[in-house]
């Protein structure tokens, strides 16, 4: 097989300004050699492009050293890191229409995509063992995404009745470009985060290295912070069960006596009101800068967190995240836990309206004006004197979904030691590496 190239959805808005760095060829009007800085619109449903329209727009670099710049980017999006950055790219911009709007996508190599994943996704200067970590794991994901595609496995992302509202985020929700650069699937933010040296070695010591199981390359997940135990796939997404994204314990030796059966709500409990021996449970600044790039280093409590709402904040919040008048919250009660703790079906019980919401980022979405660091958390109340619920308490443990590797815990290892293949071995359960290309 040889090194594919991607397409990566990096921005949609009315109109989309960049600037040639060097010299490209629109490929549907060749007539001339593009530099320097340009606008396409919306117009009637096309792309208005110097005064012409056109159905799409093609543009190809010239040289091997050109790049473009896409102006004001946005990343971080529905995220409290949310903002605007110009953002520069090596390979192809295409310009297409989509939902009434341009939409700006880089077409690139997978290892030229890659050495800007691993510096978006984490600090460019990490441990080498992480970084080739990570190089395999965002490797394998990617390119399982594009066999998905090609499969068409697509599964709905919904499932709605009268008493529950089930839905889960997934690639499934593009389908004009391979994957997005934001981190709904993975950051990529192009050459504007520079590959370090470290960066370079990592990508050319595992160039074309997959995790594969069964002679499949593995969908292969990865969250900030796992809060002591990692979750199984089908709990976060479609239900399809993948045998090397299961519950893992993350400490070295895989056991914690308090945390045997997360699922049950008594257990859970003490869990996360725990303070777990685990990877990811750390506050060593050196390691955290690894990971968290400046606007994540803005969260310090990711391990063991706490939000606290008075019950007219929770109610308009659920409202505005929701679009459901729920009336005034009277409970919100854990319905089903998956293998981390981590909340699935959480029922939200207000004066007007019931329903039971899932899946977890549905969950993180309710309850936050961005994103809650994650569904494993218990809800504590407090009442005033007629019994009514005047301030909610949740207390939780980790940030994102938790399925897959855990990156703090991952720099930790890696800190520590450990080795890729050792790091790899430890949150992909009966997967193998090998080469793809």
């Amino acid at each position: 097989m040889e090194e594919p190239k991607i397409t990566v959805g990096i921005m949609s808005e009315d109109e989309i300004t960049f600037v040639f760095n060097g010299e490209f060829i629109l490929e549907e009007d060749d007539s001339e050699k593009l530099t320097g800085k340009h606008k396409a619109k919306i117009h009637d449903g096309v792309v208005l492009f110097q005064g012409k329209q056109f159905p799409k727009l093609s543009f190809i670099p010239q040289t091997d050293n050109c790049d473009f710049e896409l102006i004001g980017v946005t990343i971080g999006k529905s995220f409290h890191w949310e903002q605007k950055e110009n953002l520069k790219f090596r390979g192809d911009l295409i310009i297409i229409t989509e939902n009434n709007k341009l939409t700006a996508i880089n077409r690139v190599a997978v290892e030229e995509y890659l050495a800007s994943v691993i510096s978006s996704e984490m600090s460019a200067t990490s441990a080498i063992e992480l970084l080739k970590a990570h190089a395999i794991i965002s490797r394998s994901w990617v390119l399982a995404q594009i066999n998905k595609e090609n499969k068409s496995t697509k599964d709905s992302c919904a499932l709605d009745s009268e008493t529950e509202h089930i839905k889960w985020y997934d690639k499934e929700d593009h389908i004009n470009f391979d994957v997005c650069a934001d981190d709904h699937c993975q950051r990529y933010q192009g050459i504007t985060r520079e590959s370090t040296d470290a960066v370079k070695e990592a990508l050319k010591k595992t160039c074309g290295e997959v995790l594969k199981y069964e002679g499949e390359i593995c969908d292969a997940r990865f969250s900030k912070s796992c809060g002591g135990v990692s979750e199984t796939f089908e709990n976060c997404w479609e239900e399809t069960p993948h045998p090397y994204l299961k519950k893992v314990i993350d400490n070295r030796d895989e056991l914690d006596i308090n945390a045997k059966d997360l699922t049950v709500e008594k257990n859970a409990r003490l869990w996360i009101l725990s303070n777990p021996e685990s990877f990811c449970n750390t506050t060593d600044d050196k390691i955290l800068s690894q990971v968290l790039v400046s606007y994540d280093q803005k969260t310090k409590d990711f391990f063991r967190w706490k939000v606290e709402f008075n019950t007219s904040e929770l109610s308009k919040l659920i409202k505005k995240k929701t679009g459901i008048d729920f009336g005034d919250i009277q409970d919100l009660i854990p319905i089903e836990r998956g293998q981390s703790g981590r909340i699935i079906k959480l029922k939200i019980a207000g004066s007007k309206k019931t329903l039971i919401i899932g899946k977890e980022l549905e969950i993180r979405k309710a309850l936050s004006e961005s994103h809650l660091y994650s569904s494993a958390f218990i809800v504590e109340k407090e009442m005033d004197k007629e019994g009514r619920p005047i301030k909610f308490i949740l207390t939780g443990a980790g940030w994102g979904h938790g399925v897959g590797l855990c990156q703090i815990g991952a720099a930790v290892m890696a800190s520590k030691g450990y080795n890729y293949q050792e790091i790899l071995k430890h949150y992909y359960k009966n997967a193998t590496i090998e080469k793809e290309y």
